[in-house]
Order: structure tokens, then sequence, then C-alpha cells
């Protein structure tokens, strides 16, 4: 076995270094390897062919750090009785609620602070709209007339909505 030289070792570790930065994205780009990255990623980790993924991470004006990740076989959601997830998709179909959530998640977090919004309605509606999100788990009561969106919904949430864009 034949000793590296200095020469030999810093060439070898700038392979590495290039091909990590290559390996890479920039920060809101595509992988310049294939549009389909995680989607690659996703079928070589699958143990059954077909699965769903989403993915984020997020940084909230607040501050507050999300990363989430959560996959399902397709044929267990194909499977599922989908009449299950009405009352947490019909929470959320509502433009003032939608409103609320993305209101939270900028850093409104009482009902005093919601209801200086001029979209919200009357205090009366705010408390209907906000019993809603609460009892469909896409907001929680954190004290008296605070609310936030858990930390494992911050990612779902935007995921809905990206998923309705065209």
């Amino acid at each position: 076995m034949t000793e590296e030289t200095l020469a030999e070792r810093v060439a070898r570790l700038e392979e590495r270094v290039g091909a990590l930065e290559g390996a890479a994205p920039a920060a809101g780009r595509p992988e310049p390897a294939g549009a389909f990255w995680a989607l690659d990623a996703l079928k070589e980790r699958a143990a059954e062919p077909g699965a769903v993924l989403f993915t984020g991470s997020v940084t909230l004006p607040s501050g507050e750090h999300y990363e989430w990740q959560q996959g399902h076989l397709a044929g267990d959601l194909l499977s599922d009785d989908w009449s299950q997830n009405a009352e947490a998709l019909s929470a959320l179909a509502h433009p003032v609620r939608l409103l609320l959530l993305r209101e939270i998640l900028r850093g409104a977090g009482t009902t005093a602070e919601l209801a200086d919004h001029e979209s919200l309605g009357t205090t009366g509606q705010l408390y209907h709209h906000l019993r809603q999100l609460v009892a469909a788990g896409w907001l929680r009561t954190t004290g008296r007339g605070r609310y936030s969106v858990p930390g494992e919904r911050v990612v779902p949430i935007l995921t809905v909505l990206a998923a309705t864009r065209r």
C-alpha cells in the first residue's frame, strides 16, 4: 500500500467538494440533474410502486422554522374512505378561514389582532371560523384568546395551497 502525496489528497478532496457542490441545488431552484429529482428519490426508496410524498422547509415571518415530510403509498390512499377527510378539507374551503390561517402564520396570534382585520367580519363570525379550524386540527389554542398553527400542520397547509395553483 502506497502513501498518498499531499497533492493527491488535495486533488481527491477537490473532486469530492466539487461533486457535493454540484449535487446541491441553489435555493429555490430545481435540481440541475433533473426536474424530477425528488420523485426519482421517492421511487428509489418506496418499498412498493406508487407513492405520494410532500415535504417542505419553511421559516415563518415570526422566525419559527419547520421542516416536514410525509409520505403515503398510493394503494393505501386509493383504498381509504375519503369521506373521513371531508371535515379537514371543508374547514379550509372558506375564504375567511384561509385568511385567518395566513394571518396567524404571518404572526397575528390573538383574537384582538385578528379582529382588527377588516375582512374577518364580526367577533361572532371570527369565533365561528376559529372554532371550525380548531375542530379540524388546523389551529390550536395556545392560551386564552391565542391561536397558532401546529408545527406539523404548517407544511401541509402550504402544500394544499400549492396543489391548488394552476
